[in-house]
């Protein structure tokens, strides 16, 4: 049996600390913390180096250390495991510097190594919508061909028969079945870098369901919703639907601007925060770790809820992609929100979400009035995947075919549209947002200032379309989301030679 989920190790450094220093403190922290638990198989040193990026033997001279402090111990032709029996242990230095970053108590001259970071990065005008389409089919939706139907028709199986046996059809707990939420909980903490308990997650029909909920349970007395100037239309609307007003924050290449949103905490009483850090919806740009740090440090100074929703997750392509705000430091107040529909298909509609248990049990509460429960068949058949590693192996095999049609769709648009659009390759996801506002004909361009609210039915459905005109001197500015991920390389050259003729027609 494979392992459900390879255990992964987060790295920051502290000015002139080692590698060496800086792992064993990790271990010994995620141990402690309870994230990696007692007896539980660690990775092997080759792998762990690899993942991390590091000589072997760095590795090695890590796990010696911390067996001869305690906290691992080594069997022979099994592995090395956490201890069952811990020795007491100091603060993490490592996850301590996190805190002082984000609380400003980092020296004068780290602070200036931050903000010359932050300055010299590249600025595009800042992304205030005057209108934005609402996204249509194809905007960064997974390939239904790629399901592996043979594999999902044997869980479903073996579900049926386990349901029968033991009573499953009935009425059960409705957070989900602890098969499922045990299997989410091992992923979590293993591959997200998390430390949560299984009381801590609810299983939902989609991340929709989560974002529904959510501010189901917030109350619109208790402050008006913030999102980013660019967001996810189908959770607006669904705030709006439960009483809450929403203000737009700014945002830019780095994601959300933190310093707006303190201009914004200071003249509104906010009750939360909704943001799709990991791969920004539309724009695709992955929040940076000093803007997540900041805004959890707004979240604790101005006590309101962080709704983070890690819709794709798993389309990272990147070697190590930036840990989720609910894992690091003073994420008290984050509510975690995933899906499970991208990596295998939207209709199996499976989501989870993380928090409180005092929010997940208002959550269960609201899920009694709606729906009672999920459907215990389906949540069986994916714990049986998660807990086999059949999850962990499908997830590995698309996101190679991902990685290469976004590739395919980056060289496509640069041969087929040469200079007159610009985009920025993302690190992961479904889509690209690339800016066509040099090559739009009058005729769209007419569309656009008209806020035409069809403009999108022009494009064949392949793409989420928003205009500005508050940047740039007043020119306007437009922009499309063209989804990749459910067209194969064929698909994609004929569609992108397609919109080129539409665009330019």
């Amino acid at each position: 049996m494979l392992r459900p989920w390879q255990t992964k190790i987060w790295l920051t450094r502290q000015r002139g600390e080692s590698i060496h220093t800086t792992l064993s403190n990790q271990i010994a922290d995620d141990i402690r913390l309870g994230r990696l638990a007692s007896g539980h198989l660690m990775p092997g040193t080759r792998s762990l180096a690899t993942q991390l990026g590091v000589n072997r033997k760095t590795v090695q001279s890590v796990y010696e250390e911390l067996e001869s402090q305690g906290w691992l111990v080594s069997k022979p032709r099994r592995g090395t495991y956490v201890a069952d029996m811990l020795p007491e242990s100091s603060l993490s230095r490592e996850h301590q510097h996190l805190v002082d970053l984000g609380q400003g108590e980092c020296s004068h001259e780290e602070r200036e190594v931050m903000k010359e970071a932050v300055n010299s990065a590249p600025r595009s005008h800042m992304l205030m919508p005057s209108s934005v389409i609402a996204p249509n089919a194809n905007d960064g939706i997974p390939d239904t061909r790629l399901i592996p139907y043979e594999l999902l028709s044997r869980a479903f199986r073996r579900a049926i028969v386990q349901t029968s046996r033991q009573s499953y059809m009935g009425y059960g707990d409705p957070r989900g079945t602890l098969e499922l939420r045990q299997s989410l909980q091992h992923m979590l903490n293993m591959d997200r870098f998390m430390n949560v308990s299984t009381n801590q997650v609810c299983v939902v029909r989609g991340s929709q369901m989560a974002i529904y909920l959510s501010s189901r349970v917030l109350n619109p007395e208790n402050g008006v919703l913030v999102a980013e100037a660019l967001s996810y239309t189908p959770a607006i609307a669904a705030f709006e639907s439960n009483g809450f007003s929403v203000i737009r924050c700014k945002q830019d290449e780095r994601g959300l601007d933190v310093q707006d949103l303190e201009r914004i905490l200071k003249q509104h009483k906010v009750a939360g925060v909704y943001t799709t850090p990991h791969h920004q919806y539309p724009t695709t740009v992955c929040l940076s770790m000093d803007r997540r740090l900041q805004l959890l440090q707004l979240s604790k100074r101005y006590e309101f809820v962080i709704m983070e929703d890690d819709y794709d997750h798993e389309f990272h392509y990147d070697s190590r992609p930036i840990p989720p705000l609910a894992s690091l430091p003073h994420s008290e107040n984050v509510i975690h929100m995933g899906s499970l529909s991208k990596v295998f298909a939207p209709g199996l509609r499976l989501g989870y979400m993380v928090a409180s248990n005092a929010f997940i049990d208002r959550v269960a509460q609201e899920i009694t009035l709606i729906d009672r429960q999920g459907n215990t068949v389906t949540e069986l058949a994916v714990a049986d995947l998660m807990q086999s590693g059949d999850v962990k192996k499908h997830i590995r095999k698309v996101r190679k075919i991902y990685q290469a049609r976004r590739d395919v769709t980056a060289t496509e648009l640069t041969r087929i549209f040469g200079d007159t659009i610009t985009f920025t390759l993302p690190a992961g996801g479904l889509a690209l947002w690339i800016d066509i506002s040099q090559l739009l004909s009058k005729k769209y361009r007419d569309h656009l200032e008209l806020k035409d609210a069809n403009l999108s039915a022009l494009f064949d459905g392949h793409v989420v379309v928003s205009t500005d005109k508050t940047q740039n001197g007043g020119n306007l500015r437009a922009h499309i989301r063209f989804g990749y991920g459910a067209l194969t390389e064929e698909e994609i050259t004929v569609t992108l030679e397609q919109l080129a003729e539409k665009l330019k027609g």
